[in-house]
């Protein structure tokens, strides 16, 4: 089948234009429309149309780009006016002003799927002056301008929307960003650069997005040629190893994002078996995180242990417990387990772990804990997983259905409360019990008494004093192990050798504009591949030598009691390809 996949792609995509970009990833797009974008591609495509207020730069530093100042604060930090500027002009010719943000911000209001951005945070917005947008608050927000740089808040022409003030454009874009939308598809979007932008114009003459359906697809695309630059969102790590790897010889070319993205256990904790704390944090001293990585990512990813990623404030010293099997056996025994029942044979929790089946390095991950738990801890506890559609699994999340389940989360601003907040927040309480709010609805159920007003606290706190909090918070968090953080995820994207290193923006999106060839395809440095086309010789050839020998077994744990270790899970077998 893999030998087929480069063969297949001809068909599925049209040719692309001469000095136009490909770029491909796995994430399809039913909607353009701010307010329904929730996922990676949309805010990936929607940071190349439009514009937020202030953006986050590589290094995680604040920059106005709508606004030309900070925020600035009045009536106790109740009211925020945010200067505008005044040289900008949406695609369809119509000024952007203040009266054009106050349309868009209400819209998002109204419709918006993560309006929760400002619901709890903004009581209204107006124009206090042509250039002038004023905020009224509903509690002191310090992280306002971090909020405000949430590219779902990218503002809309009020012209061309119009008619949709209280309904989503699905299929249409008018914005301010350096390229503008001229053909969208689910599966493919084409940009050109809008030539009366107010920045620097692109580096290129437009780009395609397209979608492929899975990992083999993506990968044999690239290196035949049929796509200029691959993100590795959705590709299989083993794919991702061999990307890297060509890139270190210099047969293509990798860029590196920062971590916004983290992985992470959640532990319903309202129910038995985890409703007992020490079982909780069983599992946070046996979870061996550099093991995991290694075997799952081959390095490519970073244990974790903290709901903040790096370089958040906040997000150093790490509140969780490092890998201690002996402190993990010691709580299992105290829970009742690893008791001896006679010969050879010992009380162990049967422990349900799912994991989203259309993921790869969620199944790989089920496969090798419950390897190094059988390993470490095969005495105390077994691990019976199962794998589930994603959309199934957020569907059933907040009806409780899982006792222990991966998942990842990307805040939506770079600002540890974009972490906290949706996985704590609880907006009704009975004792440790989340009723309602946001740790009901992620699917630990847990909270604690005083945490809603701590989280409220950090709203309006600055420096040092927020970033103390933030680590009290999270050291009380990790006491009671309701989540138990994994992995960071840098993103990464690998282009053709003749472009330029693919560059990421702080929110870690891939910065399209930037893409740029370096000489011209074809030349002593290309390695042979020609742009917007196969390589010369067999195609499949080419896709099939992505695949890597299995990885070895997990090795022996030291000075362990455990029974001994099972073999270490094969790779899954790819997919076939679907155009």
């Amino acid at each position: 089948m893999l030998a087929l996949a480069v063969p297949l792609l001809a068909g599925c995509q049209p040719p692309h234009p001469a000095g136009e970009l490909v770029v491909a990833s796995r994430s399809s797009l039913e909607s353009v429309d701010p307010v329904d974008v929730t996922t990676f591609a949309g805010t990936q495509l929607l940071s190349a149309l439009g514009d937020p207020l202030y953006a986050s730069d590589a290094s995680g530093r604040l920059q106005p780009r709508l606004a030309t100042a900070l925020p600035r604060f009045s009536g106790g930090g109740l009211v925020a006016r945010i200067s505008l500027r005044q040289d900008v002009r949406f695609q369809d010719g119509s000024r952007f002003d203040a009266a054009a943000m106050v349309f868009s911000l209400q819209r998002f209001l109204a419709l918006a799927k993560v309006s929760y951005l400002l619901d709890g945070r903004v009581a209204s917005v107006a124009a206090s002056g042509p250039f002038e947008l004023e905020l009224r608050l509903k509690r002191p927000c310090a992280s306002l301008a971090a909020v405000l740089s949430s590219i779902n808040l990218t503002p809309v022409s009020p012209r061309a929307y119009r008619a949709h003030g209280r309904r989503s454009l699905r299929d249409r874009f008018v914005g301010t960003g350096p390229y503008r939308l001229a053909a969208f598809t689910p599966q493919q979007q084409r940009l050109l650069p809008f030539a009366g932008y107010w920045g620097a114009p692109p580096s290129n003459r437009g780009l395609s997005l397209v979608t492929l359906s899975n990992s083999t697809a993506l990968f044999g695309a690239l290196l035949s040629g049929e796509v200029d630059v691959l993100l590795s969102s959705g590709l299989d790590s083993d794919q991702q190893k061999d990307l890297h790897r060509r890139a270190g010889r210099g047969s293509l070319v990798e860029g590196i994002g920062p971590a916004v993205e983290i992985g992470y256990l959640t532990l319903r904790s309202d129910q038995p078996p985890l409703a007992n704390p020490d079982l909780r944090r069983a599992l946070a001293y046996g979870l061996d995180r550099r093991l995991i990585n290694e075997r799952v990512s081959y390095g490519m990813r970073d244990p974790l242990r903290s709901l903040v990623p790096a370089p958040l404030p906040g997000s150093e010293p790490p509140s969780w417990p490092a890998y201690d099997p002996a402190r993990a056996r010691a709580l299992f025994r105290k829970a009742g387990y690893c008791q001896a029942q006679g010969p050879g044979r010992s009380r162990r929790l049967s422990l349900p772990l799912s994991f989203r089946s259309n993921v790869p390095a969620d199944r790989l991950f089920a496969l090798t804990w419950q390897a190094q738990l059988q390993r470490d801890l095969g005495d105390c506890i077994s691990l019976e997983i199962t794998g589930i559609e994603s959309t199934t699994a957020y569907r059933q999340l907040g009806a409780g259905a899982f006792p222990l389940i991966l998942l990842d989360w990307s805040g939506d601003y770079p600002d540890a409360n974009a972490y906290l907040q949706p996985l704590l927040g609880c907006g009704r309480a009975q004792g440790n019990r989340c009723l309602a709010g946001d740790s009901a609805a992620s699917g630990s159920f847990w909270t604690a008494p005083g945490l809603e007003a701590e989280l409220a606290a950090l709203e309006s706190e600055r420096g040092q004093a927020r970033q103390q909090r933030v680590t009290r918070i999270q050291e009380r968090v990790a006491a009671a192990s309701p989540y138990l953080p994994v992995w960071r995820v840098p993103p990464r994207a690998w282009a053709q050798p003749w472009l330029a290193k693919p560059q990421f923006d702080g929110s870690g999106r891939l910065v399209l504009q930037a893409l740029h060839r370096r000489f011209q395809a074809g030349g002593p440095q290309a390695g042979g591949l020609q742009a917007g086309g196969a390589q010369a010789g067999r195609p499949g050839a080419v896709a099939a030598r992505g695949a890597s020998a299995p990885r070895a077994s997990l090795p022996p744990a030291q000075g362990s009691t455990a029974p001994a270790a099972a073999a270490r899970p094969q790779v899954p077998a790819r997919s076939g390809v679907t155009p």
